[in-house]
């Protein structure tokens, strides 16, 4: 296999889930991206920002009047990497 093939992009200060975000890459979703909040590995992360120092996370299974879900911000320590 040659490096281009094995290559990652850089991980983004900033990523989003959502498609219609700006801070969406789909670049970068093609590889598993972990994200450790706290010194603990969360899962359920939509949205984090590393310089800022937050993710956003589900609001249990809320959702607002156009069916999207409703999200908390959490302050703390992120960092995320490719798994």
């Amino acid at each position: 296999m040659t490096d281009a093939a094995n290559s990652k992009p850089a991980i983004p200060d900033h990523l989003s889930v959502d498609p219609r975000s700006p801070f969406h890459d789909a670049e970068v979703f093609q590889h598993d991206i972990g994200i450790r909040f706290n010194d603990k590995e969360r899962f359920d992360v939509e949205e984090y920002c590393i310089s800022e120092g937050w993710i956003k996370v589900p609001a249990g299974k809320t959702r607002d009047r156009k069916g999207n879900i409703l999200t908390i911000k959490l302050k703390g320590r992120v960092e995320a990497f490719y798994k």
